[in-house]
């Protein structure tokens, strides 16, 4: 099982920013079974040039729960499975440490669909996930909000997985040889 990531961020570190925004959903190799997602009051200002990028901004977060109010709830939902993200340190890296500021390691093993795009999809110029998923005609709805981000990794995703049902050194039951 596989728990798709995004996040929406105060910036761009993890050491420094905080959460905004979370959409997870998880994927058993097959389908989508569940998801979360929610806005998340970082409890600081949201710089103008992240408002710019997400369209995420102070007044949407106002009312929105503190990360302590749904750590809970992404311990349990990602409880045993594979943490996959586009560009997965970054997202890892921000959750981590909301958890740290908490008190409680999180822990999880992660597939950064990048890499696995690197090895599995060769020839394109640019893997960011726009560009990616412009080359391989995945619509994203909502760029840069994590609901939107995730869903399109998670076509992204499927097209790996099918993908890598045929390489030599990918095995879907755990022995991740490509990362």
């Amino acid at each position: 099982m596989f728990a798709i990531i995004d996040v929406e961020t105060t910036g761009a570190v993890y050491r420094y920013g905080k959460l905004t925004e979370i959409a997870i959903y998880i994927h058993n190799g097959e389908k989508i079974t569940d998801s979360f997602q929610t806005l998340i009051n970082p409890e600081t200002d949201i710089p103008y040039f992240i408002t710019k990028l997400t369209g995420i901004n102070n007044e949407m977060v106002a009312d929105a729960p503190k990360f302590y109010e749904v750590a809970k709830k992404i311990v349990e939902i990602t409880a045993g499975k594979i943490f996959v993200a586009h560009n997965a340190n970054f997202d890892y890296k921000f959750i981590k440490e909301e958890f740290k500021r908490l008190g409680y390691d999180y822990l999880r093993k992660t597939l950064c669909t990048v890499k696995l795009s690197r090895k599995l999809l060769p020839g394109h110029r640019s893997y960011s996930l726009g560009s990616l998923c412009n080359d391989l005609k995945i619509i994203i709805e909502n760029r840069h909000r994590a609901a939107g981000d995730a869903l399109a990794t998670v076509k992204l995703f499927e097209i790996l997985l099918e993908k890598g049902l045929t390489h030599p050194d990918f095995n879907l039951e755990g022995q991740y040889r490509l990362f």
